[in-house]
């Protein structure tokens, strides 16, 4: 059965993998009105000249369709007021050649020429490519504000608290579920680990190539919103036939800290634990986490981070303590912010003086009391589960312990290869993700677009750490010994030595054992970032 690539699998379902980016896609269709062209209303000239920038302030929230009532995340009515398509587009051009990391890369282009703003978007943006031929700007998409805000704040998200995961996003299909999230309608229908959907809503999944089933697919494993049932076949781990499941989906509150426990073995005492999110909410289960893990005191830690794409980089900074401990980070920096070389003494966003990124100490107020002390580990290496979904903060915690000397061994995938960042920006409705940092650690580095990659792996290679390439095995629970990556951490922690390599199995055998290569997961744009707070 083939696998799903990156590019591909965010295409084959007809947007099966983007999803929720559809509906920033479709709130840009409502702002963008008929009105495309025109230089609207609003102060400030729209007109363009090649290579003049006016300040992007002059055409902020000068709206095709402006907003009333209350912003949220001010508690005062919105700023917009009635402007145009193109007042929204030479915004983007202007914020963009501010900010923007690579914004001598970007060719200047007629804002008048784009009738949407997701179109303009777009082109806004490097078209160089890393040593691998992979594109140097992976990361430059579109949110709709409101949805944005209720995600990033809670954790809050419609599903059914499920994370299924695209092995195959070619005909013959195949998806199966990588983990849940305890309390929610998935957990109330039995689902676990391993299970494939066969139908959704009666449509076959495997198969299916007419637009009307592949909506219904859509619809049924990415719902948009509380409320809505749907039904599916599934096929669970070891059953010989599927049984008939159906889910009313619901505003979910993802636990991105799961399966905390103990492993002895000849390393000695091995915490492990599941962190698939840098959300707020992870804050206090980490700490609890790690508190229960320094209790045990533990001489090793395998921290699964495979489904982790990312999320607040200060939340990244408090695990790298809790991993390493005082003596290996006090004074030391975490990561260090470079913006384009407009700004090399003050963050252009905040107007702060840079200063970089400490490893904190104490917890930073997200999901509780800020200021409260961090328990630790004070270990001297640290082995990580790792995939191509692995991105952003989950990799500058890597980036940043090798940083301060702590050894950090891979298993499993390379990692997506995301050492930069950005700050969200809203206008008019949208929110607005474009790369405008990129982050070093303590000696400098941060050249990983390519990702990390465990020392024997094959095929797209980035920086290599010490491990072993071993493929996801979805026929064991996360957290179970004998699950392959965690059984390779176990062996190579005594030995160094790794497993044989696992090949990608296709067909039935791929049915029966459900060990493959890495397959994609379809996020939310919160869960595959480095977001800064501030």
């Amino acid at each position: 059965m083939p696998a799903a690539d990156p590019a591909d699998a965010r295409a084959i379902v007809s947007s099966m993998l983007s999803r929720r980016r559809s509906f920033a896609a479709v709130a840009l269709v409502a702002l963008s009105g008929c009105g495309g062209g025109s230089n609207g209303s609003g102060t400030g000239s729209s007109s363009w000249t090649a290579g003049t920038f006016p300040p992007s302030s002059t055409f902020a929230n000068r709206c095709q369709t402006p907003r009333t009532g209350i912003d949220p995340t001010t508690g005062r009515p919105y700023a917009d007021v009635q402007g145009s398509t193109l007042n929204e587009n030479n915004f983007l051009r202007s914020w963009t050649n501010e900010l923007y990391l690579w914004y001598r890369e970007v060719p200047d282009r007629d804002p008048a020429g784009y009738s949407t703003t997701s179109a303009y978007f777009d082109v806004l943006k490097t078209t160089a490519t890393t040593a691998s031929g992979n594109p140097k700007d992976k990361f430059h998409f579109t949110y709709a504000t409101a949805d944005w805000v209720a995600l990033s704040q809670s954790g809050v998200e419609a599903g059914y608290g499920v994370q299924w995961t695209i092995i195959s996003s070619r005909p013959p299909r195949q998806v199966v579920v990588a983990y849940t999230d305890p309390g929610t309608p998935a957990t109330a229908a039995n689902l676990a680990r391993g299970a494939q959907v066969l139908t959704v809503d009666g449509v076959d999944l495997v198969n299916a190539n007419d637009s009307a089933s592949i909506d219904k697919l859509n619809a049924g494993l990415y719902p948009s919103g509380a409320g809505q049932s749907h039904s599916f076949s599934i096929l669970d781990l070891g059953a010989s036939a599927p049984r008939t499941v159906t889910m009313v989906s619901a505003n979910v509150t993802s636990t991105p800290v799961q399966n905390v426990s103990t492993i002895r073995s000849a390393a000695g005492t091995v915490g492990y634990m599941l962190f698939n999110d840098h959300i707020a909410t992870a804050e206090q289960l980490l700490v609890s986490a790690f508190g229960q893990l320094q209790a045990a005191n533990v001489s090793e830690l395998v921290l699964d981070i495979r489904y982790n794409g990312g999320g607040y980089l200060d939340i990244a900074s408090e695990v790298a303590y809790m991993i390493a401990g005082p003596a290996a980070t006090t004074g030391k920096t975490f990561e260090k912010t470079i913006f384009n070389d407009k700004y090399t003494t003050r963050d252009p966003v905040t107007g702060e003086t840079l200063t970089p990124v400490p490893f904190h100490s104490t917890t930073q107020g997200f999901s509780g009391p800020s200021g409260q002390a961090l328990p630790t580990l004070n270990l001297s290496r640290v082995t990580v589960l790792s995939s191509s979904n692995t991105c952003s903060a989950s990799e500058s915690i890597i980036n940043s312990l090798r940083g301060v000397g702590v050894q950090v061994i891979e298993v499993g995938g390379t990692s997506c290869g995301k050492p930069y960042g950005f700050y969200p920006q809203d206008n008019c409705g949208t929110t607005y993700f474009s790369i405008e940092f990129q982050g070093v650690n303590q000696q400098g580095f941060g050249d990983y677009p390519d990702g990390f990659s465990p020392a024997n792996a094959t095929g797209s290679i980035g920086v290599k750490l010490p491990g072993c390439a071993v493929a996801d095995d979805f026929s064991h629970a996360l957290g179970d010994p004998n699950e392959a990556r965690l059984s390779a951490a176990l062996g190579y922690l005594v030995n160094q030595g790794c497993p044989a390599a696992s090949a990608a199995l296709s067909g039935p055998a791929a049915a029966a054992a459900l060990s493959a290569t890495d397959g994609q997961l379809h996020r939310s744009p919160w869960r595959e970032n480095r977001i800064y707070r501030r």
